[in-house]
């Protein structure tokens, strides 16, 4: 986040970069992507958390656990269907408007076929699953990716083109929609099916936003005139299926071994531990790979955003996800009652993932618009092995200990993109770990802070006072440190805003 003016000061080796770009403006359109997605996302969040509160009492661990099922499967499929036609469209920037129109028509067929392949599976997957209302489920959720396929390249394209205060505004009115739907059907009565029902009219809002913002044409595909293309999304394709696979293993495992009520007790736990995670990271997604393939050809550039972004990431989600893993166990008993008790060990573990998981997102964005496709798809199909094996081992500990296989498992596979981005970009280990410094300072210290509050506080005391007790005295400390030791980094970031907002205001007065 640093074009004339620095986030972070930069060591004298940071490589030159080998086309330079307008890195002021740059700075300017990834601060305002974030800014406009950040405040889609977080303008849902508050309604999001609530309806999922509200949802919980209405319906049953094993209503999730259903869905969780169906998820697991549908995930698989909707990147197929989706093809990685939506990278190629923001990361090969010489296509024309022929080449895109093709692949609008490779997208929407693409589609048609996810959702026949799972209307012939759905039957099957019940009997594996051993649940006889899993079938139904699967043919109703799998109509969202015929509306999906429409939907691919206009987001692509607004995407490519920056134009994320447009994207905010379909990301809000998606998350209201899907959100509202949820919570009226569940309390009419709808059970399971108002989760099936709110997503699937979130991905029609969605989509029809997107093609009403940047309508595209249909064209008669021509292998030999996007070649090129289809090799890269190809590459994407199996790499996308690949992580689907074992990121959505554990639900998997969890189901066919544990069974329905452990494995709602997990997706549960999964989604309260990643949800703070998910909304910080999923808006510097949104924002990244465009703006990745905007600056490709600037190795420096690269290197100053991902130094910057992960500074900027691990000062927002670590206090976030290890903070909940802290007072997993008050937070639970207190907000969702005794009967969701089989969530803590799970959450517990889970959160503390989310705090790897966050920073590593990166990764996928940028080598991507490198075009070390390759690389990750070889990387996520040995994941697609190593991991799922690391969640039935667990298994044998119950849901907690598929939880560790997180844990224990994903940073070997991380290992060769964080090997691989370093060398392309010229970053050291000792840079990187350089900007994850603050937050990990003030982890430890809210790690301390929480740990003395519960040997401190009386047993005998109102749940809810522990509670506020400990939420209000790790955050405490988390800042004294961060303003004790780390005040030129935080003021460093306010300094880059004053400069783009000063920089926006002379423009908007010239």
């Amino acid at each position: 986040m640093k074009g004339t003016t620095e986030a972070a000061p930069l060591p004298a080796s940071e490589p030159t970069s080998s086309v330079p770009i307008d890195t002021v403006a740059m700075d300017k359109h990834l601060v305002g992507g974030i800014a406009w997605t950040a405040a889609a996302k977080w303008s849902s969040q508050i309604l999001a958390w609530a309806c999922l509160l509200i949802v919980a009492r209405k319906l049953m661990p094993s209503d999730f656990g259903l869905i969780g099922m169906a998820a697991v499967y549908l995930g698989l499929v909707n990147i197929f269907s989706e093809c990685g036609f939506g990278s190629a469209v923001i990361t090969l920037r010489n296509l024309t408007v022929a080449d895109i129109a093709q692949i609008n028509s490779f997208s929407v067929i693409s589609g048609m076929i996810g959702f026949l392949i799972s209307c012939a599976l759905a039957q099957p997957l019940g009997w594996f699953f051993r649940s006889p209302q899993l079938p139904a489920v699967v043919v109703v959720m799998s109509t969202a990716l015929i509306i999906s396929g429409f939907k691919t390249v206009p987001y692509s394209l607004l995407q490519r083109e920056l134009e994320f205060k447009r994207l905010s505004v379909i990301d809000t009115a998606t998350a209201v929609t899907q959100s509202l739907c949820i919570l009226v059907l569940a309390w009419m009565g709808a059970g399971y099916w108002a989760l099936v029902l709110g997503n699937l009219a979130g991905v029609a809002i969605s989509t029809g936003l997107n093609v009403a913002l940047r309508p595209r044409g249909f064209a008669s595909p021509r292998l030999q005139s996007i070649g090129h293309a289809l090799s890269f999304s190809w590459q994407v394709l199996v790499a996308r299926l690949s992580w689907n696979f074992y990121s959505d293993a554990d639900f998997l495992v969890a189901g066919r071994v544990l069974g329905v009520t452990p494995l709602g007790a997990y997706t549960f736990a999964w989604n309260l531990a990643t949800l703070p995670v998910e909304k910080v990271t999923s808006l510097v997604a949104q924002v990244t790979p465009a703006f990745f393939s905007a600056t490709q050809s600037d190795s420096g550039g690269l290197y100053r955003y991902l130094r910057a972004l992960t500074e900027a990431l691990s000062l927002v989600t670590f206090p976030a996800s290890i903070g909940l893993a802290l007072i997993a166990p008050e937070f639970v008993t207190l907000v969702l009652g005794k009967s969701w008790s089989g969530v803590i060990a799970p959450l517990e573990v889970l959160a503390f993932y989310g705090s790897i998981r966050s920073i590593s997102a990166l990764l996928g964005p940028l080598l991507t618009a490198l075009r070390e496709t390759r690389l990750m798809m070889w990387n996520n199909l040995a994941a697609a092995v190593v991991m799922p094996t690391a969640f039935y081992v667990g298994s044998h500990w119950g849901a907690s200990g598929i939880a560790w296989g997180w844990i224990v498992a994903y940073p070997f596979i991380a290992l060769p993109l964080y090997l691989r981005t370093f060398r392309r970009i010229g970053m050291s280990v000792r840079t990187y770990v350089d900007a994850l410094r603050p937050a990990l300072n003030g982890s430890l210290a809210m790690i301390v802070a929480v740990s003395v509050l519960r040997w401190a506080i009386p047993p005998t005391w109102p749940l809810y006072v522990r509670f506020g007790m400990e939420l209000t005295g790790g955050g405490a400390a988390y800042l004294i440190v961060l303003s004790v030791l780390h005040a030129d980094r935080l003021r460093s970031f306010v300094s880059l805003y004053r400069r783009i907002r000063a920089s926006n205001s002379a423009i908007a007065t010239g």
